[in-house]
């Protein structure tokens, strides 16, 4: 009987599953987890923030036609340490940063002994996870033909998301450009407008456990850029690579990469309530510089004829107007739009160079990215997508000292494009150029990834309020989305501060402006960009508000600091900012009645405030206060409207 009874036991021994294993690592306050599982061969993970679940397990792991890697998978070993590193960046929210984590690496092995590690870091606040592919053997690259990694919210989650667009669609078949509406607060599993996913970041709210935004950071050259994919009726988001029909259907889809290698960041910033989710920099936490800075680059105002005055304003003395406009504003820049290279010509450009330089103002130039994946007109074209003809043409540029360039309508996400994007960035360095992109991706940690990177579109933007009455109708709505969403990841171009209360050339005439001019120059704190091409016209020096223009005059669009003070998506955001020692508190409304918050300010303690808000005209009105001994403020901000506090 005995060798029968062996018999049967070891047998049960083989028909049982394979024990589920669990690693854990926590964040440095120890209230942020992330737990690591090992069910049946295949892996997962889960977050947990004081002991409430955020996120379900959810799964982890790639597929490559040499690699499958998420599947018969065994432990192999793991490693930690603790991150405490420091670094300064002057183009992000804040601009010097502490960054401390705990990280886990583990190694896996497939069943033909195949390895890859899972790298996560844990912050305060922040999980960021990674794949790494070790060489083995001979072969040395993968084609990555799906990533696994997953978000399994729980139920009753809502989502704050905004659609992917299909590929070659929109105008001139530039789309996807990140130019979608959002949906607020719509039910978990939801699917997208398109059916194609969703675009990064993603906001979710958990029930009333706090919120997880996602995203991705450390996209260059060597991947593409992935969004969020329909979800499954459980709730289920996962890692989808581009649509096959991007880039005019030129290019793969699945993105490759030399072994050994990394795929990029996948980050999710959790908190109970908003501010971590506003006071983020995990998208510049994790990752590093790609080449030195070939100068100093510097940032500030610039004024932008197109907005408002449209392509009748690309001509010699329209713009010599508005470099005198920077100059009486005391600007840094001036940027000449599209169509310049044949409504103004190059001689005529160096002779508007030069007359900008007399006034220290500097000019930006807008390019055209397009080679084959769209039908966009304007020029200069064909000048930034291929090698030799953009160094040569920002040889040119460097001579007449221009200091940088705006370069539009890209293709999608593939690889390939991500790889335009950074031979722009690396070509623009070695000629002093500083670069913002337009019609195009979200970057993803490329402020601190590329030193002369300055910020891009990839949002529905301000030209939208010049084209469109639903988005002037719209406009206090997506405003208080951004400083939570899009703009809490990464540099936002956004073109802010319209002071026109009709959006043409005379003020006349056009779409109507519906939120205050109080709320317009109270963008131009919530909004952050290093460089903000503000939509101001030669006019308002004296047809909008002289408080209005005077602190248009001296608002700074780099920052030290950034601080949550109140907010809900879509509804009301007021947030704090500091130059040096001055702090900018700003709020904006986007509720049917006026909103009254409460404020404790302690930053602003002790010291005079300016205190900028609408009048019943919906102009501006200054006037001056300080905080009582209680340090508190009752902020009361009107619909669409807007208040700005300023600590001398």
């Amino acid at each position: 009987m005995k060798p029968v009874f062996c018999s049967l036991l070891l047998s049960l021994i083989i028909s049982l599953p394979a024990l589920a294993q669990e690693w854990v690592v926590r964040s440095p306050d120890a209230r942020l987890a992330v737990h690591l599982h090992l069910d049946d061969g295949k892996l997962s993970y889960s977050v947990f923030l004081d002991e409430e679940m955020m996120l379900a397990k959810s799964p982890l792991g790639l597929t490559a036609s040499t690699h499958p890697l998420s599947e018969k998978l065994h432990f192999v070993l793991k490693h930690d340490r603790a991150i405490d590193e420091q670094y300064s960046e002057t183009r992000f929210k804040k601009s010097h940063i502490r960054y401390q984590a705990n990280e886990l690496v583990c190694r896996w092995e497939n069943s033909e002994k195949q390895a890859f590690e899972t790298i996560f870091q844990v912050s305060n606040n922040d999980v960021a996870f990674r794949y790494f592919v070790p060489q083995q053997g001979e072969q040395a690259n993968i084609v990555v033909q799906q990533e696994h990694s997953g978000f399994h919210f729980p139920a009753r989650t809502t989502t704050f998301l905004t659609p992917q667009s299909p590929p070659m669609v929109g105008w001139k078949k530039t789309k996807p450009s990140y130019e979608e509406d959002y949906t607020v607060d719509a039910p978990l599993g939801a699917p997208s407008q398109y059916g194609v996913g969703f675009t990064f970041p993603a906001l979710f709210k958990i029930e009333d456990k706090g919120w997880v935004l996602l995203s991705e950071t450390g996209v260059d050259g060597n991947y593409c850029g992935s969004k969020l994919s329909e979800p499954t009726s459980g709730g289920l988001y996962s890692i989808a690579f581009p649509e096959q029909g991007e880039n005019n259907g030129l290019g793969a889809v699945q993105p490759a990469f030399a072994l050994p290698g990394f795929t990029p960041w996948r980050t999710l910033t959790v908190g109970k309530t908003l501010q971590p989710i506003l006071e983020t920099t995990i998208t510049q936490d994790v990752v590093g510089a790609k080449y030195k800075p070939s100068m100093d680059y510097a940032f500030g105002r610039s004024t932008w004829s197109w907005l408002e005055w449209q392509d009748e304003s690309i001509n010699l003395e329209d713009q010599k107007k508005f470099v005198n406009l920077s100059a009486a504003m005391g600007y840094e820049y001036t940027l000449v739009d599209n169509w310049w290279d044949t409504k103004i010509g190059r001689d005529k450009i160096a002779e508007l160079a030069a007359y900008a330089e007399k006034k220290r103002v500097g000019l930006l130039l807008w390019y055209n990215s397009n080679g084959y994946w769209n039908d966009a007109p304007q020029g200069p074209k064909n000048k930034m997508n291929q090698s030799i003809q953009r160094k040569e043409e920002m040889a040119w540029m460097k001579e007449l000292g221009i200091k940088g360039i705006k370069v539009d309508f890209f293709g999608g996400d593939k690889q390939e494009t991500m790889q335009l994007y950074e031979a722009i960035l690396s070509d623009a360095n070695d000629h002093g150029l500083g670069v913002i992109f337009h019609g195009c991706t979200l970057p993803r940690g490329w402020e601190r990834m590329y030193p002369n990177f300055i910020s891009s579109e990839a949002v529905l933007a301000s030209e939208n309020l010049i084209f469109t009455q639903r988005a002037n109708d719209m406009e206090a709505f997506n405003a208080t989305l951004h400083p939570f969403i899009r703009n809490s990841v990464a540099a936002m171009d956004f073109g802010p501060v319209l002071l026109n209360k009709r959006h043409n050339r005379t003020n006349s005439d056009g779409t109507i402006r519906k939120t205050s001019e109080a709320f317009q120059i109270a963008t131009a704190v919530v909004f952050q960009s290093a460089i903000q091409n503000f939509g101001i016209t030669p006019n308002n020096l004296t047809d909008a508000s002289k408080g209005a223009i005077e602190f248009m005059k001296s608002v700074p669009t780099t920052w030290d600091e950034t601080l949550f003070l109140d907010g809900y998506p879509g509804k009301y955001v007021v947030l704090a900012r500091r130059k040096g020692s001055q702090w900018y508190i700003a709020g904006i409304n986007a509720e049917p009645n006026p909103k009254t918050v409460e404020l404790s300010l302690p930053m602003i303690s002790n010291r005079k405030l300016l205190i900028y808000s609408d009048d019943a005209s919906g102009g501006t009105m200054v006037s001056s206060g300080e905080l009582g001994e209680d340090q508190r403020y009752r902020m009361v901000i009107p619909t669409n409207g807007g208040v700005l506090l300023v600590g001398e």
